[in-house]
């Protein structure tokens, strides 16, 4: 790692440094009211002139990113205070990287012509990702100010789901013709201000934007200066249709280890590119995305939001929860009879829900994970109902024999033992069933077979498991 990696402060330190500015900031505003002198605001350099400029000192010095990862960290009133001394023109870029919940409480806080000035410092395709976010009348001023050019770019970016290759396009890529020579490409681009970002490769087309191959820029600097270009350069073997989806693009990325690749229409003409740092952008969100709706929230939750909004945030599938817990109360109050008889089955009848429930909940992550990545066809869904009936079997046989032992040491009944292993095993298996069946069927249904499927695989094991499990004791063991 070079000196200047080892001396750079992590984000962290840098979140804390902000802070501490911050504090002393609101520590001189005290100060002030007891001596009452006249009070200034928290972003005005309340404190002294030295601590004020030191904030606005340590913004500057970071990444984009990073300001974006300190004002997520902060309360909304320090977030807006860090926000009023950020400089105008970074604005957009910011914007882009802060989380879409944080976006909204900044965007907020901003007047019209604040809005119009960051969001016109952007490319078009960043405008685009900001576009959702921004008033009507933000949007219409921007439109304004674009050329005709970037316009049909921006209705084009803005036509496709942010979830397909549309969604992730850049317009920001250079071209050149099958036509000419390698000295011609070197002094076209020794005319440019600078190049586009993971520019690894330029997009080699014939008058009419047809895609014709691909210039790979380490090739372009070796070759000698009267080489054509047709014949260094490579086909375009990974080409991606702006309808396609992001997912798609994303596994593209990650089996060919591509830095950037062309768009191209049905036609096959040049119309974009995608770059790995939207591809990286795009599996960050849809990860977070995937998280959130495991844990059972709708949408990114800003940490700092009110009360109510994360309360409706919530909601939900706690609503969901409460009624399977409902149903599951009622398959326990069909055999009150059996337990009242047999208290030993209130003790051990969470031991069978349980370990269904985390067997199910495995099999719903390798099937989705299998889901994400194309791995499961129409001809290989009956392999997989096999295999994982067959992998519960195994696993309700040891480890039922294991909690039937368990519980002939405790309560000395073989009979229960065996009632034990028999639940374990007819749960397992229907966790089996459901872990494939569930997020096939949602997907089938045009679901993201993600959301939801492992607290419907819970409700559904305890369930069955309580059902199962207080089924057999009452038709073997209770008189």
């Amino acid at each position: 790692m070079a000196d200047s990696d080892k001396d750079r402060p992590s984000v962290q330190d840098s979140l804390k440094q902000v802070v501490g500015l911050l504090r002393k900031h609101e520590l001189a505003r005290r100060l002030a009211e007891r001596e009452e002198t006249p009070g200034q605001e928290l972003v005005e350099g309340v404190g002294g002139e030295q601590s004020f400029t030191e904030l606005q000192k340590k913004l500057e010095q970071l990444h984009p990113a990073d300001v974006a990862y300190v004002l997520e960290a902060l309360p909304l009133a320090e977030r807006l205070a860090v926000w009023d001394l950020v400089k105008a023109e970074r604005d957009g870029e910011i914007l882009l990287e802060v989380s879409d919940a944080v976006r909204e409480t900044l965007i907020a806080h901003m007047e019209t012509k604040e809005l119009i000035a960051a969001t016109e410092q952007l490319d078009t395709d960043e405008i685009a990702d900001l576009a959702p976010d921004l008033p009507r009348e933000v949007m219409q001023d921007v439109f304004r100010s674009l050329s005709f050019e970037e316009r049909e770019q921006l209705r084009s970016a803005m036509s496709y789901p942010e979830d397909t290759v549309g969604g992730l396009m850049d317009f920001d890529m250079i071209t050149v013709r099958d036509d000419i020579t390698v000295e011609v490409v070197l002094r076209y681009l020794r005319r440019l201000d600078e190049m586009p970002d993971h520019t690894d490769q330029l997009f080699v087309v014939d008058r009419q934007q047809y895609l014709r191959g691909l210039l790979s820029v380490s090739r372009l600097l070796v070759a000698d200066l009267d080489t054509p270009v047709t014949a260094i350069m490579a086909g375009a073997t990974v080409h991606l249709a702006p309808d396609e989806k992001a997912q798609d693009a994303a596994l593209a990325f990650e089996r060919y280890d591509l830095v950037s690749a062309p768009v191209v229409d049905g036609d096959g003409k040049l119309i974009g590119r995608v770059t790995v740092n939207s591809v990286v952008d795009f599996i960050r969100e849809d990860t977070d995305s995937e998280l959130l709706s495991a844990g059972g929230l709708r949408e990114e939750e800003d940490l700092f939001a009110s009360v109510w909004s994360s309360v409706k945030n919530r909601w939900t599938w706690l609503a969901i929860n409460l009624v399977t817990a409902f149903i599951a109360s009622r398959v326990i109050g069909i055999f009150e009879g059996s337990i009242e008889k047999l208290v030993a089955l209130a003790a051990l009848m969470p031991i069978v829900a349980g370990i269904g429930g985390n067997s199910g909940n495995q099999t719903v992550t390798m099937i989705v994970r299998a889901m994400a990545l194309g791995q499961i066809t129409a001809a290989s869904a009956r392999k997989l109902f096999a295999k994982e009936i067959g992998v519960s079997f195994i696993n309700g046989l040891i480890w039922g024999s294991v909690v039937g032992l368990f519980a002939f040491f405790i309560y000395h009944k073989w009979q229960l033992g065996l009632v034990m292993t028999g639940a374990m095993v007819l749960n397992l298996l229907l966790a089996a069933i459901m872990g494939v069946a569930v997020p096939l069927s949602m997907q089938k249904l045009g679901r993201d077979p993600a959301v939801g499927s492992s607290v419907m695989i819970t409700a559904i094991t305890d369930s069955g498991g309580f059902f199962i499990f207080l089924g057999l004791a009452t038709l073997f063991l209770v008189p």
